[in-house]
């Protein structure tokens, strides 16, 4: 027989499969010795009554029932002689598109704005130590997209969408560490992620696919409303049955091609706020209850939520153990972002805290059609600039001073490498945003006792949590509204969030395409 069941595991005994055994065989009536194998499915810690424990589903297989490891049999076919689809942008959505175009019998063409993953460490190291920012390869332009220099975190809520399991497996199949197929809220680690995309990457020209690097859209070939193709700023043009937009969030020169093209564009809500920075200790102390040096746990997590004045305040993107990184895309703009790395062991932890924006809240704005938010987002991003050091050296102020509207007499120490500043936050941003924050501060300290401290420091400004912009297509076919043979997908085009739900929807498109014109 094969039974799947829950058992609470102490934290000592997680990788001890014997213990397993032993509480399955006391939790199912039978023997041990009867048992063949246990395997575990899922695992999470659960720390809610004081007492941390693993939450673990496992299959035992006893009687006449073994484990059997299965075997990938990912059909990714030989591609170089068929139809091209041209895949713009290679993050995940892409990429996860070019793969299924593999496994359907259409090669995919993919025309990269920024670097391949090796090259771009060197603008990254530039953007972060002398304040350079290449506009096309950057923590949010190049190989892999604005998830490979992040956490890598690979939980979502989108499982309706499509199969997260079998999106796991390709990551593991791509050299992910497996822990990510039990794990409840896994993730990869941006140490990690630049080979993995390296490999994505061997996979689809192995099998006939093409990159082409340094290459951003300038125009889109379109003919009696059928989308052909593109042509990149080197003037080449790339042609093919199809055109998968996957930019990413940032690309904001994309929207007003389309724009300019007739295709229909609609401001979509995102959230803005700022970086949440605490000493690590603090959050396990508060999540593991003052247990965490006897038990040897993993960097603690939070997601925090509070509804203020109509809007949501929440943590976004959280990362254990992490860093502040500059994200802007552009000179004379500040963006923050976080990171970390696998074993998410820094001394510090970091999460946007951000205040849920709707385009009928930007009033001011309307005039900029269906780029309001997008304007506002941007023009927020230059006031965060220091344009007299034109550096990017980032405005911060500690968590109770921002609170009470006072301007902290000194910052603490920070992981943002370009360094922070001592700035009046709570005024820099948008009114309706600090008002919301300052509001529910003290209300997260209620939740999470030690949460709402000055040991706690905002650093500003966390601006991309989601594109502010919507491709619209059709819901069913995945197709642009206004121009056949274009299919928008991904953060960029407004569909979805993160890595896991980008992903699935660069899967969902490729399916498309290929049901019409595989």
């Amino acid at each position: 027989m094969i039974r799947e069941i829950d058992i609470e595991v102490k934290i000592q005994a997680v990788n001890d499969i014997g213990y397993y055994r032993s509480l399955a065989a006391r939790q199912l009536g039978i023997d041990a010795n009867d048992i063949n194998d246990v395997v575990v499915l899922k695992r999470s810690i659960d720390a809610r009554h004081g007492n941390v424990m693993y939450k673990v589903r496992i299959a035992v297989y006893d009687g006449d029932s073994k484990y059997i490891p299965e075997r990938s049999v990912r059909d990714y076919k030989y591609v170089g002689d068929s139809d091209p689809v041209i895949v713009v942008g290679a993050g995940p959505a892409g990429l996860f598109a070019a793969l299924r175009l593999l496994e359907k019998g259409l090669k995919p063409v993919i025309i990269e704005r920024g670097k391949d993953v090796h090259s771009r460490k060197f603008d990254i190291a530039s953007l972060v130590r002398e304040s350079n920012v290449n506009p096309d390869s950057n923590y949010c332009f190049g190989e892999g997209g604005a998830g490979t220099f992040s956490d890598g975190k690979l939980f979502t809520r989108s499982t309706k969408r499509g199969n997260v399991g079998e999106l796991l497996k390709t990551f593991v199949e791509h050299g992910a560490n497996p822990d990510i197929l039990v794990d409840a809220h896994p993730h990869i680690g941006t140490d990690k992620l630049p080979a993995i995309m390296e490999n994505i990457r061997h996979t689809i020209v192995g099998h006939g696919g093409e990159y082409h690097f340094n290459s951003r859209v300038v125009d889109f070939i379109v003919r009696d409303g059928v989308c052909k193709g593109i042509i990149d700023s080197k003037g080449i043009g790339y042609e093919g049955i199809a055109v998968v937009l996957a930019t990413g969030h940032s690309a904001r020169d994309v929207y007003h091609l389309l724009y300019e093209k007739g295709q229909m564009l609609e401001p979509k809500g995102f959230a803005m706020g700022v970086r949440l920075e605490h000493p690590q200790e603090i959050i396990n102390d508060i999540q593991y209850h003052y247990q965490n040096k006897q038990l040897n746990l993993p960097a603690a997590s939070y997601f925090i939520v509070q509804q203020v004045d109509g809007r949501g305040v929440f943590s976004f993107c959280m990362c254990p153990g992490g860093v502040i990184v500059p994200s802007c895309t552009e000179q004379g703009e500040l963006v923050v972002n976080g990171m970390s790395n696998s074993k998410r062991n820094g001394r510090y932890s970091n999460s946007g805290l951000v205040v849920q924006i709707e385009p009928g809240d930007l009033v001011d704005y309307q005039r900029f059609g269906v780029f309001s938010a997008m304007e506002f987002q941007r023009e927020t991003e230059h006031r965060f600039f220091d344009s007299k050091t034109r550096t990017l050296i980032a405005p911060a102020q500690r968590m109770v001073d921002f609170a009470n509207g006072r301007l902290s007499q000194k910052v603490g120490n920070s992981t943002y490498a370009p360094g922070i500043v001592s700035a009046p936050v709570h005024e820099m941003l948008p009114a309706f945003i600090a008002d919301r924050m300052r509001k529910a501060f003290p209300l997260f300290g209620k939740k999470m006792h030690g949460f709402f401290t000055n040991e706690a420091q905002l650093v500003g400004l966390e601006s991309r949590t989601s594109s502010a912009v919507r491709v619209t297509r059709d819901p069913m076919t995945y197709e642009a509204v206004n121009m056949k043979r274009l299919y928008p997908c991904g953060e960029g085009a407004g569909y979805s969030g993160g890595i896991v739900s980008s992903a699935i929807d660069g899967v969902n498109v490729a399916d498309a395409i290929a049901r019409i014109y595989g």
